[in-house]
């Protein structure tokens, strides 16, 4: 390959500056915040409405939780059955941009913890010889280091099938998820496997950085859209030992998990519909159902994200739908007694209040006198509780961002709250109302965004 660009990296801040900012303001804003919303309550009565909004505060259990995620460690006594451990990295390529998915072998064969096969499939691209060059400077690379590779072109038939294409009759003992659009920070694989050093854990969620972050300022918006998710309610159920959900952008997985579910996963349909996307929770559903799952704080991958309002908006609707279905399979299959379910029964009933405490303020004329000191007490709370999920933005430190442009990004964190208000709260109900729509990819007719861009 042609001299490959200084790699990025990033890696986790140390556990004081983690207690630094997850103590006292995590502290401070519970009393501050419940104190606001309790007082309002009482001022007004009590009356149901103001209790549901209350309810609706408390709701947000996985703000606290999350910062008692921590990177998993091996013991050392069990560090020599992770070295043994077989380790396949399969990468389904559909409609990529060359460079982008140039970058991404790049960074599996530049792993600290280095894998045993690259298995790429090319899943029916427009045009594939814009790979070649690719392909062959990716073979030469890994010849020369040693790791086993293959490249098959196959007709499209959506990325399930892609995936399968490449793990089927592959003897590895772990099987590596990772989109074309993605870069490997150089240590991810290693840090993606300590966690299977406790047999319990069944897949392991990578944590996902924003690689194009500072093309547009839809891009860094993302940043902030990201953080709910990515440290957040996942590093939330992580220390519950529930991840729901894996990002495609990096996963890490059993491979038996993968074998055992291989037929339903590739079949799977929903109201009488092939069901394609929301494809990384189906096997994290699968992984659930026969153990742990947990999230690597310290697998950092970076990945593409869109640059334009059009595809973030097809994209975000496209995982709404996805996430729908899924929510109904959690709670069809998954114990009532369980964390999932009931956390499940949560986010809606959030939504819920969310929607129907507004409406009941504005509908009774006993509430009417008061709307504005509620409106200001709810935009105190909103731009409060946005500057305490923007502080996971610390747990993090990239070798592309200064510090200043983390802490600006930090004080733009309000810009993410109305964005999820104003665009994805109606997306999201939208989706509910629409998620038999569901397909093969998504909507990628051709390439929507570069590494270079």
């Amino acid at each position: 390959m042609p001299p490959p660009p200084p790699p990025l990296s990033a890696r986790c801040a140390g556990p004081l500056t983690r207690a630094l900012l997850g103590g006292p303001p995590l502290a401070a804003f519970a009393v501050w915040g419940t104190a606001q919303v309790s007082g309002l309550s009482g001022e007004l009565g009590g009356h149901v409405p103001a209790v549901a909004w209350l309810a609706s505060f408390v709701l947000l259990w996985w703000v606290p939780l999350a910062w008692l995620e921590r990177p998993i460690r091996v013991p050392p006594e069990r560090r020599a059955g992770l070295a043994g451990l077989a380790v396949t990295v399969q990468v389904p390529v559909y409609n990529e941009d060359p460079a982008t998915l140039r970058e991404c072998l790049r960074s599996v064969l530049r792993q600290s913890r280095r894998v045993e096969r690259v298995r790429v499939v090319d899943d029916g691209s427009a045009d594939p010889a814009a790979y070649d060059r690719v392909r062959r400077d990716f073979e030469e690379a890994a010849a020369a280091l040693g790791v086993e590779t293959t490249w098959d072109r196959t007709a499209n038939r959506g990325k399930r099938h892609a995936q399968l294409h490449a793990l089927s009759g592959d003897d590895a003992d772990v099987f590596v998820t990772l989109d074309s659009d993605s870069v490997l920070d150089r240590h991810a694989v290693r840090e993606g496997l300590a966690p299977f050093a406790d047999p319990r854990v069944r897949s392991v969620a990578g944590q996902v950085l924003v690689l194009n972050r500072a093309a547009t300022p839809l891009t860094r918006l993302t940043c902030l859209l990201y953080l709910p998710l990515t440290r957040g309610v996942r590093s939330a159920q992580s220390v519950l030992r529930r991840v729901t959900a894996n990002s495609g952008a990096l996963a890490f997985y059993r491979a038996d998990v993968v074998r055992r579910c291989a037929g339903a996963y590739a079949h799977e349909r929903f109201a009488g519909r092939p069901m394609q996307m929301n494809d990384d929770s189906m096997l994290t559903f699968y992984a659930m159902l026969g153990g742990d799952t947990v999230q690597q704080p310290s697998a950092l991958v970076f990945t593409l994200v869109p640059e334009r309002v059009g595809h973030h908006v097809a994209q975000q609707l496209r995982w709404l739908r996805g996430t729908t279905v899924r929510h109904l399979w959690w709670l069809r299959y998954l114990p009532v007694r369980g964390f999932v379910f009931w956390a499940t029964v949560a986010e809606y009933l959030h939504l819920a209040l969310a929607l129907a405490v507004p409406v009941a303020l504005a509908a009774d004329p006993a509430w009417r006198p008061h709307l504005g000191e509620i409106g200001l007490t709810a935009l105190r709370v909103g731009v409060a509780m946005s500057y305490l999920t923007a502080l996971r933005l610390f747990t993090v430190r990239r070798s592309d961002e200064p510090a200043a442009s983390r802490l600006l990004l930090f004080l733009a964190a309000p810009a993410a709250a109305l964005w999820r208000l104003a665009v994805l709260r109606p997306l999201h109900l939208y989706a509910l109302l629409t998620c038999r729509r569901v397909g093969r990819w998504g909507t990628r007719a051709g390439v929507e965004v570069t590494i270079a861009s």
